[in-house]
């Protein structure tokens, strides 16, 4: 799959607490969650399908993952 990312709206996450080194997502495709190293954002980008991406934010915000 080829989704054209050169005007992609990248945000980072609000719990990224100003630290260097997070990841940057871009809103605005339906079916897929792009995702990206905030460090190398001319580096490559990731597609997550949106469900499986929202799952893993999900997972994440009730600690599935366990404490950081």
């Amino acid at each position: 799959m080829h989704v054209d990312l050169t005007e992609a709206p990248w945000r980072k996450s609000t719990y990224s607490g100003g630290q260097n080194g997070c990841v940057e997502v871009a809103d605005g495709y339906p079916d897929v969650t792009p995702v990206r190293d905030s460090k190398d954002p001319a580096g490559p980008a990731l597609l997550f399908p949106a469900e499986a991406w929202q799952a893993f934010v999900t997972a994440t915000a009730t600690g599935e993952f366990g404490a950081a």
